[in-house]
């Protein structure tokens, strides 16, 4: 294969290098390898020198002088009020003005009103609701702006009509920094005319494993190119630091997130615990914020993730001494969805450990956050809240606010874009993100020279993606998830097959749109689209990269096509490298087109020849994430030892040539686990590798590694039923959720135990029946679950003897609002992490042994 190289231009504009130089004496030659080492706390001994950043945006005396003037002025209460930011559905402006909120947020699928096509002239009015509590100054009040931030991570996703641009994975293989730079620029307008200020982007994660639901929102598995796009991408959303085009009218505050190491958890789990150790931390996760830095970004979000056990909304060392001491970043830290809360100790309610450890606004979308504010009112004043810490945490929201000229710009509706139609998908917008598609492209396969395709001829064009705007767009698209939509909801977009038919039919051919590839009259060629369907975040997180094994209707439709002697081109709409080795031997042509958002008719301009039969655009895209060679190869970063993958980073064809790519990859998918008469899991003890853990409502996980654990709301204690500690009696204390589980690291495929008609079958005695509803769960990741009421069951066994209890796993895809519901329901067999699990809110005393799953035990039998 013609392998391209990827970047030889890119890695001298980055600052990485020239940053971690001057940390450590011995240069890397190559990207960190995997598997990472293992996270190490940091010591006197170990410490590992971090990069003393210089940001384009230098302090400002003035600027600190009229801090100090706001803070002597400020109430407790108004300082306190500064680092809460509800969510629009919870917060009125009657709020903000008695509550001296400081910050708003509208979350993924969250409009005014919900309002799904809320107009720009609706979400002005809210704008302008907020603001103008916020600066009202009646009763003494100082009158601080209100700053409103929105997750626009490839365009303004929540807003009808607006620009989608390809999402990062796809930018990454573009080799363009400066492209980012316009993107930002685009997607800062839109922002700015819906009347908001601040951008939750962008996401400058270093996906290690493409197992995550994330990976589509990384540039690369290498953080050369991610140091080298971050800073671009800040520059074009906030402007040039440092010059008069920072943060006017048309720019927006940029945040870069998640700090740090979402993109390297175990396993690809979202949320999970970041690996490597603290110079691969540095080295790997590091680049993006580096560069942010220095372009002036006046926000980073804290991550979700843990590292060396301690969650990074809560690590000190992190973010204190590394990122605002040693770094010398001086904007803001916000949190992430009540990440804060994910710290033992902490609720989302009350958790001042995370503002001593750092954070600066609490992003908090509970309907009840003004128990939060009530709690760090009395936190402050009690002393547990410092207050060097609390006027800190002020002094760099005050320090933002001034910088993006909030004190002076007036309200929303009265900024230049603000309600402008004409800046909301504007044709400059949209031209951007069609050359963003063009070069994004990377084609993997190109037999006998196939493409650029001649335009005047009969062309089918096929597969569930050919005219699927929302599925071509990925998720943070209209909706949180990017599902619910229809080509009518991306007003303004081109699907990919609407971009076809406008080249093939201008020139005198014929385009047929036929999703099945049924056909009245053979085609000349066959182009397919086809690929993952939208998913954000956790419920993206994949237990296998193998695409559709268990449902083969995309490799059957290119096998018939190819089958009647028409060529195919196959067009994959994907937000990971995926095991497609079946779907490439049958296609003549293959393309990996990531997920190019709106302007679809991007994807026409290359795959066509132009009016004179020449090449009309190059394919110039190169994989800036390494393709596996085989379905179960994850991690796969290049660097890594014995690195061999199907096609290596940085490769990627381009017109003319050779390809020799024969039809003959191995199509031996992977196997599920074979699924044994009876899987034990808990038999006296925990069965490896299955663990017992307890967590409790502050989210204190406590392993069972002894015979007595307690956590903040139940115990958990070895007892005696037939012989010495063979089974496990729980208690909890009715004082918050409580969850007992059997775990496991590693996800484990029970798909052939569902065909087996197995269950789930243990023995429970109820010592004390359930105050409060009971739930059964079956977990497969972060808010991925499956749960089922126990609550009648457990009342009925409570004063008896032991009972047996089986539940068919046929019961489960049906219960869990959160299982099966991006995916089928077999791909979340695939990933099962805690197929034993019991919680509640209330009391309840039971004891539980024999804890197995058994094929054919399911059969006739009902669900609970």
């Amino acid at each position: 294969m013609n392998a391209k190289t990827l970047f030889g231009s890119l890695v001298s504009v980055t600052v990485l290098t020239a940053l971690l130089s001057s940390c450590d004496s011995k240069k890397t030659e190559a990207p960190a390898t995997t598997p990472a080492p293992a996270p190490v706390a940091s010591t006197d001994a170990t410490k590992v020198e971090w990069p003393a950043i210089k940001s384009a945006v230098a302090k400002d005396p003035a600027v600190e002088q009229r801090i100090d003037e706001l803070l002597a002025k400020m109430t407790l209460e108004e300082k306190v009020g500064q680092l809460i930011q509800p969510e629009i559905r919870y917060l009125t402006p009657e709020d903000v003005t008695k509550y001296h909120v400081g910050s708003v947020l509208n979350g993924g699928g969250s409009t005014p009103g919900a309002n799904k096509y809320a107009s720009l002239q609706d979400w002005v009015k809210l704008a302008d609701s907020f603001y103008n509590a916020s600066v009202d100054k009646s009763n003494g009040r100082l009158g601080i702006p209100i700053i409103w931030g929105t997750d626009a991570v490839h365009g303004l996703g929540n807003v009808v009509g607006a620009t989608l641009f390809p999402h990062n994975i796809g930018l990454g293989a573009t080799n363009n920094p400066e492209l980012l730079k316009q993107i930002g620029w685009a997607t800062a307008r839109e922002i700015a005319a819906t009347g908001l200020d601040w951008d939750f982007s962008p996401t400058v994660a270093v996906a290690r494993d493409d197992h995550w639901g994330r990976t589509y929102e990384s540039w690369s598995e290498d953080p050369r190119i991610v140091g080298s796009f971050a800073g671009k991408m800040v520059e074009g959303l906030q402007g040039t630091g440092g010059s008069d085009k920072f943060l006017t009218n048309e720019h927006v505050i940029a945040t870069s997130k998640h700090f740090i190491g979402d993109g390297g958890t175990l396993n690809g789990v979202d949320r999970g615990e970041t690996q490597g150790d603290e110079k691969f931390v540095r080295d790997t996760h590091g680049a993006g914020y580096f560069s942010a830095i220095e372009s002036g970004v006046q926000v980073v979000m804290a991550s979700f993730t843990s590292y060396g056990g301690t969650r990074m909304h809560g690590h000190k060392y992190l973010l204190t001494d590394v990122l605002k001491n040693r770094m010398g970043f001086d904007g803001l830290v916000v949190g992430d969805w009540s990440g804060h809360s994910f710290i033992p100790g902490c609720t989302a309610l009350d958790c001042p450990e995370s503002l001593m450890a750092g954070l600066d606004i609490y992003m908090v979308p509970e309907p009840d956050w003004k128990e939060l504010y009530n709690n760090l009112v009395a936190q402050a004043k009690s002393g547990e809240v410092t207050a060097e810490r609390l006027d800190d945490a002020v002094r760099r929201i005050l320090r933002v606010k001034i910088r993006a000229g909030l004190f002076e710009k007036g309200a929303p509706s009265t900024r230049p874009l603000a309600g402008k139609k004409e800046v909301l998908g504007a044709p400059e917008h949209r031209a951007i993100a069609r050359q963003a598609v063009r070069e994004s492209l990377v084609m993997l396969k190109n037999k006998n020279n196939l493409l650029p395709l001649a335009r005047k001829q009969k062309v089918l064009v096929a597969g569930d993606g050919a005219d699927n705007i929302g599925k071509q767009s990925g998720g943070w698209s209209v909706s949180w998830q990017g599902t619910g939509n229809t080509n009518a909801d991306f007003p303004g977009g081109t699907s990919i097959y609407a971009g076809i038919k406008e080249v093939v039919d201008a020139a005198g051919g014929k385009t047929t749109l036929s999703a099945d590839g049924s056909f009245s009259e053979k085609p000349d060629v066959a182009i397919v689209v086809f690929g993952e369907d939208p998913y954000a975040e956790m419920q993206g997180d994949a237990g296998s990269l193998a695409y559709k094994v268990r449902d083969p209707s995309d490799w059957e439709l290119l096998k018939k096509l190819r089958s009647q002697g028409i060529p195919v081109v196959s067009l994959f709409i994907s937000g990971r490298p995926l095991w497609v080795n079946r779907e490439i031997n049958a296609s003549d042509a293959f393309v990996a087109i990531w997920l190019p958002g709106t302007e679809g008719n991007g994807i026409a301009d290359v795959i066509f020849k132009n009016a004179e039969g020449n090449v009309n655009y190059d394919m110039k895209g190169r994989l800036s994430f390494s393709w596996p060679k085989l379905p179960n190869q994850s991690p796969l970063n290049v660097g890594d030892a014995n690195y061999d993958p199907l096609f290596a980073y940085g490769y990627g064809l381009s017109y003319g040539d050779k390809d020799t790519l024969a039809d003959n990859l191995s199509e031996e998918g992977p196997k599920a686990a074979a699924a044994l008469d009876k899987l034990d899991i808990f038999k006296q003890r925990p069965i490896d590798p299955w663990h017992l853990e307890i967590i409790g409502f502050q989210n204190d996980l406590v392993p069972a590694t002894t015979s007595n654990i307690k956590a903040s709301s139940i115990t958990l204690q070895a007892v005696d039923r037939n012989v010495q500690e063979d089974a496990r009696r729980v208690q909890w204390l009715g004082n918050g959720n409580g969850q007992v589980a059997l775990s496991i690291n590693e996800r484990q495929d029970f798909i052939n135990y569902v065909k087996e008609n197995s269950a789930l079958v243990f023995d429970i005695k109820v010592n004390a029946a359930p105050s409060d509803a009971t739930w059964l769960r079956l977990g497969c990741g972060s808010y991925c679950a499956s749960d089922i009421d126990l609550t009648e069951k457990l009342k009925g066994f409570a004063g008896q003897d032991w009972q047996t209890v089986t539940v068919p796993l046929s019961c489960y895809p049906n219960s869990g609002a959160n299982f099966g519901v991006q995916q089928p329901p077999e791909e979340y067999w695939t990933q099962v992490l805690q197929p034993f699990s019991l919680i509640t809110k209330g009391t309840l005393d039971i004891t539980f042994a024999n804890v197995s799953v058994v094929k054919g035990a399911g059969k006739d039998v009902a669900c609970p």
